[in-house]
């Protein structure tokens, strides 16, 4: 487990728009995880300055002092001796304990990243090149539901991820929730992460997993309880049947073409699970993992070219004529 600081300084001309509670910034901390870390970053820090300008001001009289006029003996005097070494032995011994301190404390900061409650809240999330799926879970199995790239959570409560790898070691880590967990394929890791105040919290990959890494975003959703139900109520529903001419040509379009063997639409025969889950698209904030605001034309575009737009990713550019891409992208719009 790795919780360092690192700061990841690709923002997207879409997340410079996302509105979220503050940069991405392990000291703008909102959760009871990511503020334990904040505390013991801000102690590091502190206790090490303070050693750097004790060691500075050593240093100074030492360089300060005339050994023109007070030359060194060949042999120094046993006072000198003496108080030589009791300044190593106090500086071994002040180091051994500030280390010890440190170790101790990042012990108990790294513990309460995994502190268990009654009322967690267990989220499935698989890291794919280039994107995030994440698996809702409920009372029977016709209450779960997937999404992409956008986590939703209630505020105030722990909730507990169930990170996995699915192809190359991902990296997962929204610091103003908490720290960093790795996602290793073929072992299943953990993270608790919880927000003590509503906003939209961004998050990153933070361990480099091949051409489109710095691409790989992902935004957490804090919201009250009841919107909470009303999202996940929302999210349990199959896609919406269209009602418009263009909408029905555009679904036709969608389910003829290989789109529906890569994507899942729920209510339709559309359940390929290559790609993410498309039935609520027209609802999520941003497509392609943090790329594009999700409107009419982003869709339209991402579709027409995605290895244009994301050189490398698994997206193939499908055939469509200018009329089926109108269609399709309003019907993908559509779906709230």
């Amino acid at each position: 487990m790795r919780h360092a600081t690192r700061l990841v300084c690709v923002v997207t001309p879409a997340l410079l728009l996302a509105g979220c509670s503050g940069w991405q910034s392990a000291l703008d901390a909102h959760g009871a995880p990511a503020m334990s870390l904040k505390q013991l970053i801000i102690l590091i820090v502190a206790v090490c300055s303070v050693v750097w300008m004790l060691v500075m001001i050593v240093l100074i009289i030492a360089l300060s002092r005339n050994r023109r006029e007070r030359p060194l003996p060949i042999a120094p005097q046993p006072s000198t001796q003496q108080r030589m070494t009791i300044t190593i032995v106090a500086a071994v011994a002040a180091t051994t304990v500030i280390i010890s301190g440190f170790t101790v404390m990042s012990f108990f900061a790294t513990r309460a990243l995994g502190v268990t409650a009654n009322d967690e809240l267990t989220i499935k999330v698989r890291g794919l090149q280039w994107w995030w799926s994440v698996e809702y879970f409920g009372a029977s199995p016709e209450e779960r539901f997937e999404t992409a790239n956008e986590i939703h959570i209630p505020v105030g409560r722990n909730v507990r991820l169930r990170l996995e790898g699915l192809d190359v070691i991902h990296s997962f880590w929204v610091p103003s929730l908490a720290g960093k967990q790795d996602l290793v394929p073929g072992r299943a890791n953990e993270l608790l992460i919880r927000a003590e105040n509503p906003g939209i919290y961004r998050g990153q990959c933070a361990e480099f997993c091949g051409m489109q890494h710095a691409h790989m975003a992902f935004l957490v959703i804090a919201e009250s309880e009841a919107e909470f139900d009303s999202w996940t109520s929302a999210q349990r529903q199959p896609a919406i049947q269209p009602s418009e001419e263009e909408l029905a040509a555009g679904q036709h379009a969608f389910l003829a073409k290989p789109c529906a063997a890569c994507h899942t639409v729920r209510g339709t025969a559309a359940s390929g699970t290559t790609g993410p889950d498309l039935t609520h698209i027209g609802g999520r904030k941003y497509i392609a993992a943090g790329l594009f605001e999700t409107t009419r034309g982003s869709l339209a575009a991402w579709i027409a070219d995605p290895q244009t737009i994301k050189p490398g990713s698994n997206m193939p550019t499908v055939p469509l004529t200018p009329e089926e891409l109108r269609a399709v992208s309003a019907y993908l719009a559509s779906l709230k």
